[in-house]
């Protein structure tokens, strides 16, 4: 299995990167790169290669899984290029450590937290200046690039304006316009596309054992969101969260459904922060506490020094709580998104399947009750209180807000 096999729907762009790694692999190998002390990159103007790229695409479009197949293709060690095989065959040590996450040079960030600040990105430029340890490549794969900070991106800029030698930026963003413009000028972008659904459906089924009916539904549930197509076939609490969702349209006839439709969310959202926090935190706190010197489990007094530390991973773990909710928000407003597209495409009587046709009888309801300026109406909502989200306003005065106006249409 070839590393991009999990690559569902980008058949040009892997074609791009393959191209990529087949020249990295001939700049480390071309006799006389290493002798002379120059970055190989440089040396080569033709070259498809390049130390920074910029990888964008919409949500679910496997930005991260291109950038780590294409890392692991930096590392392929099979024997097989010397007879002209391309790098990336998916067995070799290179391929498979680095796709797993433990190959010693491919260093992959994500955060689950609002912001990437300047001491965690400080931490991978020092990173970055190093040489190999063992692979062909040091490779940083930084997943949330948008979540970089001002300052943090500042720091960032240094390192990715003047690379070390044999060393690659892998930047993942959901859009250009997410990254700062000095950053994003001095990287080779690549777009990906959302994946069809019959491709979403494929690989469920091949890579995870799905059943194929529940793999088509989920796929065609989540638009080719391959993440949210996985966890909607896998995860029943998802879907029933996703099932009350789509109740809401129907709930809103009055101000009383709308504002017990909007604290229904929101509960739903506290509680999803709330089982990450369950599964996560305690194990994290023990943790700490242990290697401070506390004895497990006993709960007694901290060494002194110690309050600071553990402060501040109460905080992380507080900020890591608000970023959980704010995407189980906006995972149920995307759903939201997609109840309402499939009314407007009844009213319009489009030829195209509904994303919800396990609740066809709402959506027909619907579409007969209202018109479709109403309906694009309600769509301009939704989209307000995820914008409304992204700029911290109370949660549940723009749910509140959003009901309304999906009452009002």
């Amino acid at each position: 299995m070839a590393v991009w096999d999990d690559v569902v729907g980008q058949e040009r762009l892997t074609e791009q990167l393959a191209a990529a790694a087949r020249d990295a692999d001939a700049l480390v190998t071309a006799e006389g790169a290493a002798a002379s002390g120059a970055d190989p990159i440089a040396q080569s103007g033709a070259s498809k290669m390049t130390h920074a790229w910029l990888f964008t695409g919409p949500p679910g479009s496997g930005r991260a899984t291109a950038a780590r197949a294409f890392a692991a293709a930096l590392q392929c060690v099979s024997p097989d290029r010397a007879l002209g095989g391309a790098p990336g065959c998916g067995f070799c040590d290179g391929c498979h450590t680095s796709l797993v996450g433990t190959h010693a040079d491919v260093e992959v960030v994500r955060t689950d937290l609002l912001s990437i600040g300047v001491k965690e990105t400080r931490d991978l430029v020092r990173r970055s200046s190093m040489s190999p340890s063992g692979g062909r490549w040091q490779v940083i794969v930084l997943e949330d690039a948008d979540r970089l900070t001002e300052g943090a991106g500042n720091v960032l800029l240094k390192a990715v304006e003047e690379p070390a030698p044999r060393t690659v930026w892998l930047l993942c963003a959901p859009s250009i316009e997410d990254v700062l413009p000095t950053i994003r000028s001095r990287c080779r972008h690549v777009t990906l596309r959302t994946p069809p659904v019959a491709a979403v459906a494929d690989v469920l089924i091949r890579r995870d054992g799905i059943d194929p009916d529940a793999a088509a539904a989920a796929a065609r549930a989540t638009q080719g969101h391959i993440g949210r197509a996985r966890r909607l076939a896998t995860d029943e609490r998802a879907r029933a969260r996703r099932a009350a969702v789509l109740k809401l349209p129907l709930r809103v006839d009055d101000i009383g459904g709308c504002l017990k439709g909007a604290q229904e969310l929101i509960d739903a959202a506290t509680e999803d922060a709330k089982q990450v926090a369950e599964d996560v935190d305690a194990k994290e706190t023990e943790e700490l506490r242990a290697a401070l010197g506390a004895a497990a489990g006993t709960g007694g007094r901290m060494p002194r020094g110690t309050a600071g530390v553990m402060k501040e991973l109460a905080d992380k773990q507080k900020r890591r709580s608000t970023r959980t909710q704010r995407d189980s928000l906006d995972l149920a407003l995307t759903d939201l998104t997609g109840f309402y597209r499939d009314v407007l495409a009844v009213q319009l009587n489009a030829t195209v399947p509904l994303a919800n046709d396990e609740v066809r009888d709402s959506v027909r309801r619907i579409a007969a009750s209202s018109s479709p300026e109403r309906t694009l109406r309600r769509i301009e909502a939704v989209i307000a209180c995820r914008q409304a989200l992204d700029r911290n306003v109370a949660p549940l005065l723009a749910v509140e807000a959003m009901t309304a106006a999906l009452r009002k249409g």
